[in-house]
């Protein structure tokens, strides 16, 4: 039976408390977040926060709010090791550059399928596949479009189709 992250009635001291060389004493601040089977996980917390730091930030907050507050700093000592200069800004700032690309990709693919659409919505009205008669109204390439594809096609036209270059698929 586990009790505070050690077993009831042995004196196994928690990760951190092991790491220290100190005894573990029964309300041990430390032991229900860092467990003895963990010790790398107290290691880098300590490496990057040290054991005093984290012990006032653990007293000082209630405890329902603790185990988020290790976890934070969990990953926060484990970003920092693999990277100490930037720690966790460098892995959202490489998170949000890739959000970025994969916006523009997006919106390149969206401005393609723009193209094709009004590709092929000329080309058939070139050659008379066309519903209904020449007197309908809106342009040659909204004109054989329903409604629901004029309301795509007029939001997709948003995109700036001038800086997007020559189409992928142009023949």
């Amino acid at each position: 039976m586990k009790e505070s992250g050690r077993k009831q009635g042995a004196a196994a001291p928690c990760a951190a408390c092991k790491l220290l060389r100190r005894r573990c004493a029964q309300d041990c601040v430390f032991a229900p977040y860092f467990p003895a089977d963990e010790p790398h996980k107290f290691a880098n917390v300590h490496r990057v926060f040290g054991a005093s730091n984290v012990n006032k930030m653990l007293q000082e907050l209630p405890e329902h709010h603790r185990g988020d507050a290790v976890s934070s700093m969990v990953y926060e000592a484990n970003a920092r090791v693999r990277d100490p200069v930037y720690g966790c800004v460098g892995a959202i700032s490489s998170l949000q550059q890739q959000i970025d690309a994969l916006q523009t990709q997006l919106a390149l693919a969206q401005a393609e399928v723009v193209h094709l659409r009004v590709r092929q919505t000329t080309s058939f009205s070139n050659h008379g596949f066309g519903h209904g008669s020449p007197s309908n109204s809106g342009s040659p390439s909204t004109r054989l479009m329903g409604s629901q594809d004029k309301a795509i096609f007029d939001m997709d036209m948003v995109v700036d189709q001038g800086s997007l270059g020559e189409s992928m698929w142009s023949c």
